[in-house]
């Protein structure tokens, strides 16, 4: 460890070889929002319940820095990956370009959430004099795992915009992409949220929201003690339909719902529309401590807008009721745009050790960033707010 006598650098498979209380302190220290998705107990249910092991592709090499008495500084949520299934950042052209070239790209390292699009910090280091040594510390590590274990490449991906300039800083290749976030101005419900949209597009929402409700459908939120395995049961099956759809194989195990269940039922918001006594559909949603995360979404039966409802207005209710910032409603999806949710960057950071190789995608980067950058430009003129209302 640089400048750093006295630290060691731990690998482990597995998050159950560090103790929750250490993990949590590192990832969630009491000064920052509070992010779900680095909380030991998502990622050790990700492990345990199989959705995210060895055997579906995702090895854990969690990193963790200890001083000499064993005490933990820092982590690292850290994947050793053969294949590029479930990070919703894209990197499948660089697989297939280095392969046609001679090259393996897989194993790769990988610091991320499994399967889940939203942004937080990777290098986990509480609030300190010692924080950028430490973060600086646990990079170092990072880099050397990925020389020991032959691997391609080392990538961060959904970072804050902070820690993706420090890592561009430091010789990392940058990306951007974007999502649709909803941001609370201060609204104090759903209709002073309407009143702040061009007058058209306040009747058209209002008119989906009549639409979806339709045919005797209501609507429970759920959370905490309320949550029910049969309602995951049900939730479950909504699951299953739409990645059966997407993309065959749902990424998430039956066994993962019940696991935060047991350990984060307070993090859970569970939307379930019902229709003649059955639940009919549902969005999964995490409660942060400024922002409501939309996860999944699934149904039986098809009824106009009634995903919009579910996905995007009853999530502005919630977050307007509880008093958070803003929604992250997940990855892609310009339609949400006519919904009030504006297009915001998301950022990765990669390090590409075959020469060649980065300096293909550095170039592609640039390039990419432009574009995402003119096209933020360009959908930002066309939100549905009164100050766009004469474009």
């Amino acid at each position: 460890m640089a400048d750093s006598p006295a630290l060691n650098l731990r690998v482990v498979a597995s998050l159950s070889a560090i103790k929750a209380a250490d993990w949590d302190r590192c990832a969630n220290p009491p000064t920052l929002a509070y992010n779900p998705f680095v909380k030991h107990d998502f990622l050790l249910a990700m492990e345990t319940s199989g959705s995210a092991t060895a055997e579906t592709g995702w090895l854990g090499q969690h990193l963790a820095l200890e001083d000499g008495d064993g005490q933990v500084l820092g982590v690292m949520p850290l994947y050793l990956k053969d294949h590029s299934q479930g990070e919703y950042i894209f990197d499948y052209g660089w697989a297939d370009a280095f392969y046609r070239a001679g090259g393996e790209y897989y194993p790769k390292l990988l610091s991320a959430i499994p399967f889940t699009p939203a942004a937080g910090r990777r290098l986990l280091v509480p609030p300190g004099p010692d924080q950028e040594l430490h973060e600086t510390n646990l990079l170092a590590g990072a880099l050397t795992l990925m020389d020991k274990l032959n691997a391609s490449s080392l990538h961060m991906n959904f970072l804050p915009e902070k820690d993706w300039q420090w890592l561009g800083d430091k010789g990392f290749l940058q990306r951007t992409d974007q999502q649709f976030h909803w941001h609370n101005n201060g609204y104090r419900s759903f209709d002073e949220f309407l009143d702040a949209l061009a007058s058209r597009k306040r009747k058209n929402l209002r008119k989906e929201r009549a639409k979806a409700l339709e045919n005797g459908i209501s609507v429970d939120w759920l959370t905490g003690a309320a949550l029910t395995e049969d309602h995951w049961d049900e939730f479950f099956h909504f699951y299953l339909d739409t990645g059966q759809r997407k993309w065959g194989t749902p990424y998430l195990t039956r066994d993962f719902f019940s696991r935060i269940q047991q350990t984060m039922a307070d993090d859970i918001l569970l939307i379930m529309a019902k229709r003649d006594g059955r639940y009919i559909a549902g969005a999964l949603n995490f409660i942060g401590g400024d922002t409501l995360y939309g996860r999944n979404w699934g149904c039986l039966e098809d009824h106009p807008f009634l995903h919009f409802e579910l996905c995007y207005y009853q999530a502005i209710d919630f977050a307007i009721e509880r008093g958070l910032q803003r929604v992250e409603a997940g990855a892609q999806g310009a339609h949400k745009l006519a919904r009030g949710y504006a297009p915001h960057r998301t950022y990765s950071a990669h390090h590409i050790a075959h020469e060649g190789l980065r300096d293909a995608v550095r170039n592609y980067l640039e390039s990419e960033r432009r574009y995402v950058d003119n096209d933020i430009e360009q959908l930002a003129q066309h939100t549905p707010f009164k100050a766009n209302e004469q474009r």
